[in-house]
């Protein structure tokens, strides 16, 4: 029981301090509303193009929201050392880590649902799929996560960890399928599509609103899990070789 307020407490703690602040919920709000614009402006297309859009929109939201915050405030915490006082908390590393990305996966999950909501006014959602979209935007959302933690456990300055962020968010936009299909990639890029965890993400939204989905949704869940775990395990390994003497 003891772990477990400890784990609620960072929890809070994180959302107090970084994730309900004004300018990131802002960005929360602007952000997908500012991509939706943009591609509805860039496609020319009408309102009637709105599920095909939705999933792309829901990715780039729950991706940018999930991993801006986590990677910056990990990395500020360690250089300032208020890390360490963290892992005096009573519970164990992989516990306390889990307590850590709570609050930024939340804040993903919450971020996926701003486009969504705002389609509601403009277009019919009663067609999706919501025991797999549901699903689906919680482990977008994870492993976005655990991948701004890699980002983040991997450098030690703030600036480093914005710029590693970007390294990985900018070329899955346009690598996963989001708003260019995969097929239409040239042949030497395709392979490396398969190998960002988006790629399956916005394959499941796309079976979940518009029954679009070119691969199994099985297959999907199975493999963003693997993401997951894979992430969260090298994670904690940097931690324990790099941070913990």
């Amino acid at each position: 029981m003891r772990q477990w307020i400890a784990f609620w407490n960072i929890v809070l703690k994180d959302m107090r301090a970084y994730y309900l602040k004004p300018p990131n919920v802002s960005w929360g709000l602007i952000f997908p509303l500012a991509w939706t614009a943009m591609l509805f402006i860039k496609s020319g297309q009408g309102l009637e193009n709105i599920l095909g859009l939705l999933p792309g929109v829901v990715c780039i939201s729950i991706l940018f929201g999930s991993t801006s915050m986590l990677a910056v405030t990990v990395t500020f915490e360690k250089k300032n050392r208020s890390f360490e006082r963290l892992l005096l908390a009573p519970i164990p590393l992989s516990l306390l880590m889990l307590a850590k990305t709570g609050g930024a996966i939340l804040f993903g999950t919450v971020n996926a649902f701003v486009p969504i909501v705002i389609a509601m006014f403009l277009a019919d959602l009663s067609t999706i799929s919501w025991n797999i979209a549901i699903p689906g935007i919680v482990l977008i959302a994870t492993v976005s996560t655990f991948l701004g933690l890699f980002i983040a456990v991997s450098v030690s300055e703030v600036f480093e960890a914005q710029t590693f962020s970007n390294f990985f968010r900018f070329p899955m936009i346009f690598l996963c399928g989001l708003f260019i299909p995969i097929a239409s990639l040239p042949v030497f890029l395709r392979p490396l599509s398969y190998m960002l965890p988006l790629t399956y993400g916005a394959d499941i939204l796309r079976g979940a609103i518009d029954g679009t989905n070119s691969m199994s949704l099985g297959l999907g869940f199975i493999v963003i899990l693997s993401f997951c775990t894979i992430l969260f395990y090298v994670s904690l390994r940097n931690i324990n070789r790099k941070w913990i003497v």
